[in-house]
């Protein structure tokens, strides 16, 4: 069984930093999706696929993963990088470039 461990970063539809502290580890899908001719729905019989797990903790995911001899590859989160801007920059005057 193979899962990656990394942390989620913030949506886009959000301006907190919800769900964003914990560690997730997601299964990587054993088969491939396949076409259901009847219904015309895409599926699969991979239930691990539906399972995404919560951990406070990298070593807290890491050491699940070696107790249920899960092959795991971790990513680190990137670091965020702020753009520091005060309300009076809106209204600075730069002189146009020739």
């Amino acid at each position: 069984m193979n899962a990656r461990i990394y942390k989620p970063s913030k949506t886009a539809m959000q301006a907190g930093r919800a769900n964003t502290r914990d560690w997730v580890l997601d299964y990587a899908p054993a088969d491939r999706r396949t076409h259901d001719p009847l219904m015309g729905w895409i599926g699969s019989s991979d239930t691990k696929r539906q399972v995404r797990l919560r951990f406070p903790s990298r070593e807290a995911a890491e050491a699940f993963a070696a107790r249920n001899g899960i092959v795991a590859a971790v990513e680190a989160p990137r670091e965020r990088r702020l753009k520091l801007k005060s309300y009076a920059d809106n209204f600075r005057y730069q002189a146009p470039s020739v």
